[in-house]
């Protein structure tokens, strides 16, 4: 067990998320191979600025992967199928924001192709932000996601994010929203 880690707004980790199916966990080594095929995965790269080299990222992947205040495994059965991040502040430099010095919550998951189709970002996500919500309350999440990935935004749509606003990062038109925690989840 990880030492409890308190430098964010809440205490870090919280004990494990379960819904229905899945449980939201801190990772673990056992998660170390789906982190790779995940982040070298043509299809999950599609959106993200293309697959990590595989190799490279091997080397680059520690026994225990990605231990840090807001990550959250998506295990199914046992076995990692994604991840989200819920803490991490988005940059005042970057573009969209809802509130004039930035630092907003920003809700960001990545599934393994085996796992899309199924509803498991849809219930992944929206028990985090019940989670946050409750550690939280009123503070804003924000999502972005580029425009063409398709399956992202009807999430977003489902998970109660309101568009506010459209712009160009990364080379593609991206879309902007917000969740306010004091809205009821869908």
């Amino acid at each position: 067990m990880s030492d409890e880690i308190t430098a964010h707004p809440v205490a870090w980790p919280p004990a494990p998320i379960r819904t229905e199916r899945l449980v939201l966990r801190e990772p673990e080594a056992r998660d170390r191979a789906a982190i790779i095929e995940l982040f070298t995965s043509p299809e999950v790269g599609t959106y993200i600025g293309g697959p990590r080299p595989r190799d490279e990222f091997e080397r680059a992947v520690p026994e225990v992967p990605g231990r840090r205040p807001g990550l959250f495994v998506v295990d199914l059965a046992g076995a990692m199928i994604g991840f989200l991040t819920l803490l991490d502040r988005r940059g005042a430099e970057r573009p969209g924001h809802v509130r004039p010095e930035g630092g907003e919550a920003e809700l960001g998951y990545m599934f393994l192709p085996q796992a899309w189709g199924f509803g498991y970002a849809t219930e992944a996500c929206a028990a985090a932000l019940d989670w946050f919500a409750d550690a939280l309350p009123g503070e804003p999440v924000v999502l972005c996601t580029q425009t063409a990935n398709d399956r992202s935004m009807r999430l977003a749509v489902k998970l109660g994010f309101t568009e506010v606003e459209r712009f160009e990062e990364y080379g593609a038109e991206q879309w902007f929203g917000v969740r306010s925690s004091l809205m009821p989840s869908g």
